[in-house]
């Protein structure tokens, strides 16, 4: 400051001295500036007294990095409130509470005084289930890495991931069915479709809770969004972008007894609708059991039995196995005994032996299932693969390949990792399990190729309250361990242990306990797996926000071959039914074109007049092609080949290749792959 004399008057330099002792005074009192007194926009105004602590300090990083890309960590998968499904009392323990902590961390009653009811915790741990029920403030013997039955997602430890560079979390709103009707202790209705309503308002409720510690409505750091552009400015806040999902094993109740569906196309329609007004913007259509939408990828082991059974009890059939038609395949089906599971089995029923060679769920993507893929790109929803059985998921590619709809997420290791570049290429977005850091970094480093050759980042999927086990502890012993404390990736926060109540946690002998580790994890990952698998985690938040962009942004396009002029080199003669070329492109999947039974057939379509062809799609009928070309003309009568293969499975296939100016284009068999001919219910051709 520079203080200018004023030669008109002679009471200046009194007021010059009064502001100097002012000033003089308040820098010397305790709360001397704007600056001293502001804890900082990421610190609450309030907090629970008590409460678990954070241990860390610095400011949240904000903004992009020098390209406009946002940054931070993605976790694609995580249940913050699984308490509240399932019945209500399998997952002990709530992520907030009005009451504070003493209240939201504390076992469930029949847990008291020893564990011993506890049978769910038994069930997946082994052992007898003892344990201390005490959660705050001891924390004796929860949570930890390997209890499945106590809360993970406390909302203190969920901002210590934030904190620590996390900026998506999709909460992903779970229950079960026939798990909560099977599960001796529950406190409401098995519904579903309920649960999965109780659970946003639950989520929104939490947003609320954290907004009043900050001083009220959108001011807190938990920011619930609804589209990618929401997303990126909260990210750029340097917020957490919450995102809401569906992992449930009977959505809108599409159950199946005995193979009929419960449900309707009106009652996914209404169910589509009710998700994306509650704000869910990704789900599963199927999860652990078959349902009226699609098969399921098998688990393993006991817990694979156990979850067989629980499909009988669900929907009268056991899962049912074929072999796999390409190479991707299900997981090893459960045979390993779960005594206690089958005695829920009726008297004479058994689970059923399966044979070596036969590996993949017979049951794929149903005609309603379909309808509900159709559904969510129309509603610019993203879908998730993981749990589909290959046959269900492989069906579920065609269809989002046949219209270039990016909006497919594998969230946490459960698709066949073969299809990875599949999924890359259609601009969706993978993640990991949350397994150990040599694990991870294993898996990581062998997709360093392809996230190279498409320019995405990777996620993590913590799958928290999922009942899924998490990073076992690596040992006080064990080389390179976390070292505390430690920074963030960005570099401007300090990372301690975190102590809650009278427990202090420590990754190299807790491992991942519950989400107030996922920090320590990563760093623990940079220690075994090295800083480029790190980086591309960082690169994660970005990667995700561009495939649900894309998503959202996606138009079907116009096909040029509807009701287009169509030739044929021969048309299958019935009496009754007409299979003629026209039939393929007069947008009815229940008609269809059809050639005679030898090879070296053709369809070809007059578009009337030039255009940019870069994407055919093409229906099949049983009859399909093994062997054929996308043959393309702009006089009808010169032809060069745009596409070919000669490894067709029929199905949906959808050819895409670099723009060409055409008029005519023709579907070209030389292979068939059957003994009958080739046979098409739908051709469209696209610019796009």
């Amino acid at each position: 400051m520079t203080l200018t004399r004023h030669p008109h008057t002679r009471r200046r330099p009194a007021l010059v001295l009064s502001l100097l002792i002012a000033l003089l005074a308040m820098a010397l009192s305790p709360a001397s500036s704007a600056a001293a007194a502001d804890p900082g926009w990421w610190n609450p105004t309030a907090r629970p007294a008590p409460d678990s602590g954070i241990d860390v300090t610095g400011e949240p990083f904000k903004g992009t990095d020098a390209q406009g890309n946002v940054r931070g960590f993605v976790d694609a998968h995580d249940h913050i409130m699984a308490n509240e499904g399932f019945g209500g009392r399998l997952i002990c323990g709530k992520a907030f509470s009005d009451l504070g902590v003493a209240d939201a961390l504390k076992d469930c009653p029949e847990h008291y005084p020893d564990g011993s009811l506890a049978i769910f915790d038994y069930i997946t741990k082994g052992g007898d289930g003892k344990h201390d029920p005490v959660g705050w403030p001891t924390f004796k013997d929860w949570p930890a890495h390997d209890s499945l039955t106590h809360q993970q997602n406390y909302y203190a430890w969920v901002e210590r991931a934030w904190r620590g560079g996390q900026r998506v979390l999709v909460n992903d709103l779970v229950t079960n069915g026939v798990i909560c009707s099977v599960y001796f202790f529950k406190d409401r209705g098995c519904d579903e479709m309920t649960a999965i309503r109780l659970e946003a308002q639950k989520t929104y409720d939490m947003q609320a809770y954290i907004d009043k510690m900050y001083g009220g409505p959108g001011k807190g750091w938990f920011r619930i969004v609804t589209d990618s552009a929401q997303a990126r400015d909260v990210v750029q806040q340097g917020k957490l972008a919450v995102v809401l999902g569906v992992e449930t094993s009977e959505p809108f109740g599409c159950k199946q007894i005995l193979d009929i569906a419960q449900c309707s196309k009106a009652d996914i329609d209404k169910g589509l609708d009710e998700l994306h007004a509650l704000g869910v913007r990704s789900m599963f259509l199927c999860h652990k059991f078959d349902n009226a939408l699609c098969g399921v990828r098998f688990d393993e082991g006991a817990l694979g039995t156990a979850i067989n059974v629980g499909q009988f009890l669900s929907t009268g059939t056991f899962w049912q196995t074929e072999k796999c038609a390409g190479p991707q395949h299900d997981n090893p089906i459960g045979l390993a005994p779960a005594v206690n599971a089958q005695k829920e089995l009726p008297a004479g029923v058994a689970v059923p032996s399966y044979a070596a060679d036969a590996q993949c769920n017979s049951r794929g993507l149903t005609d309603l299932g379909e309808y509900a893929v159709r559904g969510m790109m129309k509603r610019k929803m993203m879908l998730e693969v993981d749990h589909m059985g290959v046959k269900a998921a492989g069906r579920a590619f065609d269809i989002l390949e046949s219209a270039s709809y990016p909006g497919v997420i594998s969230s946490h290791s459960w698709m066949d990792s073969a299809w990875t570049e599949r999924l890359y290429k259609l601009g969706g977005f993978a993640a990991q399990y949350m397994s150990g850091s040599e694990g991870f970094s294993a898996e990581a480093k062998s997709k360093d190729a392809l996230r190279d050759k498409y320019q995405v980042g990777l996620g993590y999927g913590t799958d928290m309250n999922g009942v899924g086990g998490w990073p076992a502890p690596r040992g006080a012993g064990a080389a390179n361990p976390v070292t505390y404390p430690f920074r963030s990736v960005d570099g401007g926060s300090v990372i301690d242990k975190l102590t809650s109540g009278q427990r202090t946690w420590d990754f190299n002998t807790d491992g991942g306990a519950h989400y107030g580790m996922v920090p320590d994890w990563v760093e623990d990952i940079r220690h075994v797996g090295g800083q480029d698998v790190v980086d591309d985690l960082f690169r994660g938040a970005e990667s995700y926000l561009r495939t649900w962009g894309a998503s959202e942004r996606h138009r079907a396009g116009v096909n040029l071959a509807s009701g287009a002029s169509a030739s044929a080199s021969s048309s299958e003669w019935n009496p009754f039914y007409s299979f003629a070329p026209g039939q393929a492109v007069d947008g009815n999947t229940g008609t269809r074109w059809a050639s005679d039974w030898s090879d070296d057939q053709w369809l070809q379509i007059d578009l009337g007049s030039a255009s940019l062809v870069k994407r055919v799609t093409l229906d099949w009928e049983r009859a399909y092609g093994r062997a054929y070309r996308i043959e393309v003309s702009t006089d009808g009568a010169n032809w060069q080949t745009a596409w070919s293969t000669t490894t067709g499975d029929g199905g949906l296939d959808t050819a895409l290749f670099s723009g060409v100016s055409a008029r005519y284009v023709r579907v070209h068999g030389v292979g068939r792959g059957t003994q009958w001919g080739y046979s098409l219910h739908e051709v469209g051709v696209y610019s796009s």
